[in-house]
């Protein structure tokens, strides 16, 4: 009777796009293991049984076993009340695995609110730990999207979507008998499975970027009964457009540009962050010309040496940008240098009501111009030059898809989301992150030109009622210091990059906002983000752990005993650089690890601390002293003037010793005895006392608030008339 009942169940499934997959020979299927999934919905335990091979226990919730249409269509099976926490459930459970049997646990105990993974129990751990058996993951994905989920207002809903259930191969779990809280170890081990299985199946390493805007907005541009369509991206212009308006624009400047440029062109996109800018990016994303994204913050010089770099012929700016910035010297270079600049604003008497037809047409139609992605060029970007002359970064489709999906194992989206992104375009973090991530994820964005007007960026927070944050900690403490507390309300995760978040920072939002700041870490060749805490773990210091579908290792670097230099691989990891001296010629990794330069070490449950960048170290008489290091050392021994001064370290050449420190400041008080004495009376080397001290009004930095330490050493080269 069960089998014929689970085979018209599987038929009525099948009949309505359920499917399931098996990632191993059901042959080789353990007599005895634990099912884990993920849980979207209250079909899922139905599902499960429908389609899981042998007997397995069902072990339910309260809120699943109290459920009549479950207990009826579930007759047949094998099922059991289940409460997490309670000792005596589990003993029953390791009983019943010990007899040989398969059991199926829902790790995180309730259907999720959020759509992604919530909080994840131990016991599925314990249970496996216990009795030996492997873990079998499970993944469900599409009954979010039903009526039978508890994601209403944050999902669009549909009467039967399609659904997935792919199952894992079985794999081993054991306790570390070395740590010192093993359940919660075996409750993150589980938490890894599930995210990793997580990634592998929602990420298309061949899709364009184009492509994947065009599938979420099938699934999120509208709803409710009369077909509202949801705004979606919104600027200072204060028009928001839904994805209708949005692929509108996009075919209309793709068409246009298309014939502007050859195939594969790349071309300059000098544009704040606005919606024209994000329009004319996918637009020239979409018939594979390739944007190059210039850093406007650099001036323009440096601006020359990225079109030449990235050969472009061809930039794309705004009249009123221009005008507003003052950048005309900047546009008057290119126009000198032989590349053309089309200003966006003359558009208007070039798009006639024909072309209008055609993008309209094409929108009915949800034409796309090129469906794969895959390895092929999809933007240019430039290092910050912190080491050196910036360089060109190029990454694929493929790249900036698989980090977004990464991000989506961190932290989950839904369209009740609005990411408040004023992180520049230029800047991968910006980009991928603060732009592509919402839209290509179903939420909401409002772009913002800079990151610098704390007071109207706080209050647009408020008025806006902005759910997600992105930027640095210099920008966070501006924000913090002057904002509301009430300004944040509405925010439910802030991630901060670029730069360590310090504790008074934290402690600011935490107890003036209310708010949790996660630290995270990313870089531009792996587009950018690598590293994460988030609600689940999350751990002052670090900066979390790797996300899913990258390797890594950690080399040893010569003169460090602890740690090493953080190298990976992973589909997110740029195609490769394109160097000042070798324009338009790429330059692929050796092998596809990229060596990220920053020393980290990493503990036993995977949490990632950042020591220190090889490049800032200085050699001093042979010793290695962490310019970084010293760094900390003023600002801790000056900590009590509060926090509105700035410090910056380099190293220069010395006569005898190799090289000595500098120290640059703002602050009039920072004399060489005081930090001679904290350095005695805290044990520190000696070799951490600057040699020189130099005051100077302003320290040079990068819009991402980092310490521009190039031109920093360049103007103390040359105060010190070491340039000679």
């Amino acid at each position: 009777m069960k089998n014929f009942v689970r085979f018209c169940l599987r038929t009525f499934f099948y009949v309505f796009k359920v499917r399931c997959q098996f990632q191993f020979d059901l042959k080789k299927l353990p007599k005895k293991g634990v099912y884990v999934s993920n849980h979207v919905s209250y079909l899922d335990p139905v599902l499960l049984f429908a389609f899981l091979p042998g007997n397995p226990i069902f072990a339910l919730n309260g809120h699943l076993y109290r459920r009549r249409f479950i207990r009826f269509l579930m007759k047949t099976a094998d099922i059991m009340e289940y409460n997490p926490i309670e000792p005596a459930d589990l003993k029953e459970l390791i009983n019943k695995v010990n007899d040989n049997r398969l059991v199926v646990i829902f790790a995180e105990g309730r259907i999720t609110e959020t759509g992604g993974l919530m909080k994840i129990y131990e016991a599925p751990g314990l249970l496996a730990d216990k009795t030996q058996a492997p873990i079998i993951p499970i993944w469900i994905e599409g009954p979010q999207y039903s009526y039978f989920s508890k994601t209403k207002d944050k999902l669009p809903h549909r009467p039967m979507p399609k659904m997935l259930i792919t199952v894992g191969a079985p794999k081993p779990l054991k306790l570390k008998d070395e740590l010192r809280r093993q359940r919660d170890h075996l409750s993150n081990e589980i938490y890894h499975i599930l995210t990793d299985m997580q990634f592998k199946i929602t990420y298309n390493p061949d899709i364009s970027i184009f492509a994947q805007l065009v599938k979420t907005s099938k699934v999120y541009s509208k709803k409710g009964f009369f077909f509202k369509r949801p705004m979606v991206i919104e600027d200072i212009n204060r028009k928001p457009l839904s994805y209708k308006d949005l692929l509108l624009r996009v075919y209309l400047l793709g068409k246009f540009f298309k014939k502007k440029a050859a195939h594969f062109e790349h071309v300059g996109l000098l544009l704040p962050n606005t919606i024209a800018a994000v329009a004319t990016f996918l637009g020239l994303s979409a018939y594979e010309r390739v944007p190059v994204m210039l850093n406007f913050s650099v001036g323009a010089k440096n601006m020359l040496s990225m079109c030449r770099t990235a050969q472009v012929k061809f930039v794309i700016t705004s009249l009123t940008f221009i005008r507003t910035a003052k950048m005309e010297p900047v546009v008057e270079l290119l126009k000198s240098s032989g590349i053309e600049v089309f200003y966006l604003e003359s558009l208007a008497k070039k798009l006639g009501i024909i072309s209008k037809l055609g993008a309209l047409l094409r929108y009915k139609t949800k034409r796309v111009p090129h469906r794969h992605g895959g390895n092929r060029k999809a933007a240019i970007l430039f290092t910050s030059g912190s080491e050196g002359a910036p360089k060109a970064v190029v990454l694929s489709h493929a790249n900036i898809i698989s980090n977004i999906k990464q991000v989506t194992t961190v932290e989950t989206i839904n369209m009740k989301d609005l990411v408040f992104n004023a992180m520049p375009m230029f800047h991968s973090f910006g980009l991928t992150i603060g732009t592509l991530f919402p839209l290509l994820e179903g939420g909401r964005v409002f772009l913002y030109p800079s990151p610098l007007h704390y007071r109207v960026i706080a209050e647009l927070i408020y008025e806006l009622g902005a759910t997600i944050l992105f930027g640095t900690d210099t920008f966070f403490r501006g924000y913090g210091r002057i904002a509301h507390p009430y300004d944040f309300y509405n925010v439910r995760f802030m991630y901060a990059g670029a730069e360590a978040v310090k504790l008074d920072t934290r402690n600011l939002f935490m107890e003036h906002m209310g708010v949790r700041i996660m630290e995270a870490y990313g870089v531009t060749e792996c587009a950018p983000f690598v590293a994460a805490n988030n609600h689940v773990y999350n751990r002052f210091g670090s900066i979390g752990k790797i996300v899913p579908g990258i390797e890594y290792k950690v080399e040893p670097v010569p003169g460090i005993e602890k740690g090493g230099e953080l190298v990976v691989k992973g589909p997110n990891i740029m195609l490769g650089y394109i160097m000042p001296d070798n324009p338009g010629v790429l330059v692929p990794l050796e092998g596809g690890w990229y060596h990220t330069g920053d020393v980290v070490e990493i503990d036993e449950i995977g949490y990632v601390y950042i020591k220190d960048r090889i490049k800032r170290f200085a050699k001093i008489g042979g010793e290695m002293v962490s310019l970084n290091a010293v760094q900390d050392m003023v600002i801790s021994a000056y900590e009590w003037m509060g926090p509105d001064f700035s410090y910056g370290i380099v190293a220069v050449p010395h006569e005898s010793k190799g090289e000595q420190i500098v120290l640059v400041t703002n602050n009039m008080q920072v004399k060489q005895e005081v930090l001679h004495d904290y350095i005695k009376n805290n044990g520190m080397s000696e070799l951490f006392l600057p040699r020189t001290i130099l005051y100077h009004e302003k320290i040079p930095a990068f819009l991402t608030g980092k310490t521009d330490n190039v031109t920093l050493k360049k103007e103390v080269m040359e105060e010190l008339g070491l340039n000679k």
